[in-house]
């Protein structure tokens, strides 16, 4: 029987009803940014640290402690990222568009922004600035919060998803440099920045000859707990008056491996195919319904890769603890030890493996599950 709501969600944040049980990490992150403590977050993708954040913000946003949010994920340049600041900043100084356009020209001494209002000036309102007089004074738009908060007597929350990806920028160097220097000195500011690449949000806050050293406070976001997802399941499942037992909700969140996506997709797929009660049929549909709308995805990441990378990742799904024995680069023809250090790095990039305690680990499940029938 088809559903039309269901309690589980995946492919966006989730809902205040779906986000489930963080409370630790949603009392952290909530009393740092409160606390005006900078506050560094790493996940990998799709373990829900977009979810969190926008729940503390739902939380936390109000008349005197106002709450942007900026993706980086489709911002590809240092003006397109300061312009877009500029017009978040700027929005949430104020409920009327009026003000918006009014505080754009008032904020700026040097710059001189082209703002652009259309019909319906909450989606369509924009602002625009001469590169070469925006690279110049950038740092009168990375203080703009500062400034209208000094004004306003309120405080500004800055929260940048996927905030790595400005080290992809040509001008990166420079700009962390200009933005450190300038964000250090506001008080009436806080910053989220928080990303799903650890190696690179590392590189940026953790090493001690980055601008960004000791920014603030660094928080690993772990995966939700096992018992945690079970108690999820099972009330979902009886909240929409369908039945499922602890064994399966169990079946469901071991077999995901606690992966907040696939945990509520595979949760998903179960709860449309159940009229009643969850059957063994029904958990082995789901499985491979899972399993087959992921495939065009899993067939794509192993046509990237190299033979010799293809075969690290065999090692590793093998149980392979000693990849650079001599024993093992024979058996999985992985080459020599430089061809496995780089293939490593690669793979992790790929948020395909992860280093965890000394450990490999693949960062998909329903990835490891996909290629075990295929690559034995």
């Amino acid at each position: 029987m088809q559903g039309t709501n269901t309690p589980f969600v995946f492919g966006k944040t989730v809902s205040m009803f779906s986000f489930t049980n963080r409370e630790e990490e949603f009392a952290k992150l909530k009393s740092n940014l409160l606390g005006r403590i900078n506050t560094m977050l790493v996940s990998p993708r799709r373990w829900g640290k977009s979810s969190l954040v926008e729940k503390v913000a739902h939380d936390i946003d109000s008349e005197t402690t106002r709450v942007v949010i900026i993706d980086l994920f489709t911002i590809g340049s240092e003006e397109e990222f300061l312009e877009v600041f500029a017009r978040e900043v700027l929005k949430k100084s104020s409920t009327r568009w009026e003000d918006w356009v009014g505080h754009a020209k008032n904020y700026f001494k040097q710059l001189m922004p082209k703002v652009s209002v259309g019909v319906d000036p909450t989606t369509d309102f924009s602002i625009g600035f001469d590169w070469k007089e925006l690279k110049k004074y950038s740092d009168e738009v990375l203080n703009l919060p500062e400034v209208i908060a000094k004004e306003k007597g309120i405080q500004f929350v800055i929260c940048i998803d996927e905030f790595q990806n400005l080290s992809n920028y040509n001008t990166f160097e420079s700009f962390e440099k200009k933005m450190r220097a300038v964000w250090q000195r506001q008080k009436q500011v806080t910053y989220c920045l928080y990303g799903s690449n650890r190696h690179m949000m590392e590189e940026i806050f953790n090493h001690s000859s980055k601008p960004f050293y000791r920014f603030g406070d660094f928080m690993y976001l772990p995966k939700i707990k096992r018992e945690k997802w079970i108690s999820f399941i099972l009330e979902s499942f009886k909240n929409t008056e369908k039945t499922i037992t602890e064994e399966q909700a169990a079946f469901i969140t071991d077999k995901m491996n606690c992966h907040s996506w696939y945990v509520q997709q595979f949760s998903h797929y179960v709860w449309v195919k159940t009229s009643n009660e969850v059957t063994e049929t029904i958990l082995q549909d789901a499985m491979r319904e899972l399993i087959d709308v992921n495939t065009p995805f899993f067939q794509a990441q192993v046509e990237s890769l190299s033979n010799t990378q293809l075969n690290l990742l065999k090692a590793v799904a093998s149980g392979e603890k000693q990849i650079t024995s001599v024993r093992a680069m024979q058996d999985f023809k992985l080459g020599t030890s430089n061809n496995i250090i780089k293939n490593r790095e690669i793979l992790i990039k790929k948020d395909i493996l992860q280093l965890s305690q000394g450990n490999f680990e693949w960062l998909d499940p329903v990835f490891l599950i996909w290629f075990l029938r295929f690559f034995k």
